[in-house]
């Protein structure tokens, strides 16, 4: 592992900074007990870091100072699902985009299958952003909401959310912001950019580790519950709490998840998010242009660092993107994503999806322009295998 050539950030950030690995192995030996459950010192002190972890993550995103209302989950796909299926209801028409992964694909479709909602999906330009004007067409007399993500997992494009959100509030509907790829490295602003709901993860771009996610929900905006459980609270109660964070929470939290995302949280804001990016950002260019350079090689939506993440997608002509993927692993220890991505629509656009999807290199805070130079050496041999 330690010659391992890591570029798939986009799927979980590898590694941690050190400061999470050490805080969660510290904080779980003393403080591994049932929060906010028990009266006994050790719980409150588990509580007091989750309701620290609610405070940071609250602030983060300018949510607006109710930390209650931030309630964590297994991951973006778990806190989509209960927001999803939370607010849609009988006869309700939703925006998306072709632009979306399958955490929110498969549960709009399957409500859409059941007879709940009627869907649009909104398609993106040849550079792979969505034009808010079309999002202002598609909507309805009966549009309950727009569930968009910030930034595609597959080509790294940064979405216009603010002017997304100022079109959904002046037409009323909620706008539900899918932040996976986005938050720990772009600046999210949910007061400024009309976010009603933001779902997040903690294991990309928060630097925490897997298993742990969640979602911000702002006030008035009615979600209801889905699952039901136990909260430590009101145990006689036949009926779920209908308070935050309770709402949308049931069972033991993941509280050594939570821990481990509240250190990568102060290790981006230590390490200033603007200038990580900006690191990422020309690590990404090198690698951009270097791989644009190779015969037979193409990209998508690759044309500019300008409201991009560092993501890149690529195929080599005559190869098929997974056996491509193949020999990076075995021949150059280069660890990297083939495939559709979980995200079958924007393939569908790229015109991709016939060809079984691309390659996909995605850079961290971690990688070195070594990296990105070993990375292009060995694409430029894969793709000479074909003269």
């Amino acid at each position: 592992m330690s010659k391992l050539i890591y570029l798939d950030n986009s799927a979980t950030t590898y590694p941690k900074p050190e400061d999470v690995y050490k805080f969660m192995d510290s904080f779980y030996r003393t403080h591994g007990v049932n929060p906010g459950r028990s009266g006994f010192d050790a719980a409150l002190e588990a509580e007091e870091i989750v309701m620290n972890t609610r405070k940071l993550l609250t602030d983060f995103f300018n949510a607006g100072g109710e930390p209650d209302r931030l309630t964590f989950s297994y991951n973006a796909s778990d806190s989509l699902n209960m927001i999803i299926q939370g607010l849609a209801m009988k006869g309700d028409h939703v925006i998306t985009t072709m632009l979306e992964h399958n955490s929110v694909l498969r549960p709009l479709h399957h409500l859409e299958l059941n007879g709940v909602v009627n869907l649009t999906h909104v398609m993106f330009d040849e550079k792979g952003y969505i034009n808010p004007d079309d999002v202002k067409k598609a909507i309805r007399k009966n549009t309950k909401m727009a569930v968009i993500n910030h930034c595609s997992n597959v080509i790294g494009t940064i979405q216009p959310i603010a002017e997304i959100g100022k079109i959904c509030k002046e037409a009323g509907i909620l706008f539900v912001v899918d932040s996976t790829q986005s938050a720990g490295t772009i600046p999210i602003d949910m007061q400024v950019m009309g976010i009603d709901v933001i779902v997040f993860t903690g294991h990309k771009c928060l630097m925490g580790p897997t298993g742990i996610g969640g979602s911000y929900v702002m006030k008035g905006v009615p979600v209801k519950y889905t699952r039901f459980g136990g909260t430590g609270v009101r145990s006689a109660q036949e009926t779920h709490l209908e308070e935050f964070p309770y709402r949308l929470e049931c069972g033991t939290l993941n509280l050594v998840g939570v821990a481990g995302l509240n250190a990568g949280v102060k290790w981006i804001l230590s390490n200033r998010m603007e200038s990580l990016h900006n690191k990422e950002m020309m690590l990404w260019n090198k690698l951009r242009k270097g791989i644009q350079n190779i015969e037979n090689v193409i990209t998508y939506c690759a044309y500019s660092d300008e409201n991009h993440n560092p993501i890149l997608c690529f195929n080599v002509k005559g190869f098929e993107a997974g056996d491509v993927g193949t020999m990076l692993d075995v021949d150059y220890n280069i660890a990297c994503r083939t495939g559709l991505h979980c995200a079958p629509k924007v393939h569908i656009g790229l015109g991709t999806d016939k060809i079984h999807g691309t390659v996909r290199f995605s850079v961290g805070p971690f990688n070195t322009e070594e990296h990105i130079d070993k990375a292009i050496e060995a694409v430029e041999e894969i793709a000479a295998l074909r003269k």
